[in-house]
């Protein structure tokens, strides 16, 4: 810019120059000069009319750009270099440039620690976000909670329809603590599974009516092996006085009072068990009668119902196992047997009873 720090164009009047944005710009307005009509100050730096600098169109033009130049370079200073802020800063493509790559405008390089941020802290993030949803999961294979339901259930050592000596001590065992409220039959019928379901419940078990591994190991726990007597008890119920009829003899000594039977030889009680009887449309004949015919594994042709150990005494009557009174004990009634409840007592009596034995039937 040295060209153009004298702003005469030798007529007397200032130029569009320099003089204006650099030397003489602190000097403007401080006393009397050319703008105000003065002569022309006289020093080296004054130059003869006709030069480019002078008359000529082209010099003043030039001039007009260098000055737009410099004018843009200063509004980048003052302003930060934000574009289109001073005028003619559009014709010069690299300060604008400049100011477009200073400015945080979004750019790949600049926009990918905000991601790397929130994989760092994936839990502080609110909403969901590419790295939150492929962190969730972690949860999702914690979830398998369902599995055990699915799972297929443990194996029932004992259920409904079972009968066995094992099936006594389950009984047993649940009677010490007041899950079973009679003597063991062993076999499982409703009431035994009513009973394994109340003590499942209480000890937070899958309630299934079942006695599986978990519920036996924890009954047998909480229990004490059972003695002989708790397993085999004559009857549920006190044995009532026999029958003088039942003194003598061989007899089936049955009363409807204490619903016992009592299996006697000579006065003395060999064994004893509960029996139900008949309903009122179907009753109990009463009476003295005799053994007349043993079926082991009898099924009534009248009622499709199997009558195993069956001591037939009158007519389509006998002494037999029921299972339905195993299960549901007293709640129901036969069609005028004696039903026993416990099979194996039952069996043991039809191997002692023999054909011609008595059989006292009374209240």
């Amino acid at each position: 810019m040295t060209g153009t720090d004298s702003g005469w164009d030798g007529r007397g009047a200032r130029g569009t120059g320099g003089a204006r944005v650099t030397g003489a710009a602190p000097g403007q307005g401080s006393g009397p000069g050319p703008e105000q009509g003065q002569g022309p100050a006289p020093g080296p730096r004054q130059r003869p009319p006709g030069t480019a600098e002078g008359r000529h169109a082209g010099g003043r033009g030039q001039g007009r750009r260098v000055a737009a130049v410099s004018l843009v370079a200063l509004a980048a200073l003052a302003t930060g270099c934000e574009p289109g802020t001073a005028e003619g800063a559009q014709d010069v493509p690299p300060p604008v440039r400049a100011t477009q790559a200073a400015a945080p405008t979004p750019s790949p390089f600049l926009t990918a620690p905000p991601p790397a941020t929130e994989d760092a802290k994936p839990a502080t993030a609110p909403p969901p976000s590419p790295p939150s949803s492929t962190a969730a999961p972690a949860p999702t294979t914690d979830r398998p909670a369902p599995e055990p339901s699915t799972a297929p259930p443990p194996r029932a050592l004992m259920r409904t329809g079972s009968e066995s000596d094992q099936v006594r001590e389950l009984q047993a065992r649940l009677r010490q603590i007041g899950h079973f409220g009679r003597n063991p039959t062993g076999y499982y019928g409703s009431v035994t599974a009513d009973s394994v379901r109340s003590f499942q419940a209480k000890r937070r078990l899958p309630v299934t009516g079942s006695t599986d591994a978990v519920t036996w190991q924890r009954l047998l726990a909480m229990t004490r092996v059972p003695t002989a007597a708790e397993l085999d008890p004559p009857t549920e119920r006190p044995v009532a006085a026999p029958d003088e009829r039942c003194l003598k003899g061989r007899v089936l000594c049955i009363s409807k009072k204490s619903r016992t039977l009592a299996w006697m030889n000579d006065g003395e009680v060999v064994s004893a068990m509960d029996v139900r009887f008949g309903s009122e449309y179907t009753p109990t004949r009463e009476g003295v009668f005799e053994v007349f015919w043993k079926s082991r594994d009898h099924v009534s042709t009248l009622y499709d119902t199997p009558m195993p150990y069956a001591l037939f005494f009158s007519g389509g009557q006998a002494v037999h196992y029921s299972a339905d009174f195993a299960a549901n004990g007293y709640g129901g009634a036969s069609h005028g047997c004696v039903n026993v409840r416990d099979k194996k007592k039952v069996a043991a009596l039809f191997d002692q009873v023999k054909n011609g034995d008595k059989v006292v039937v009374s209240w």
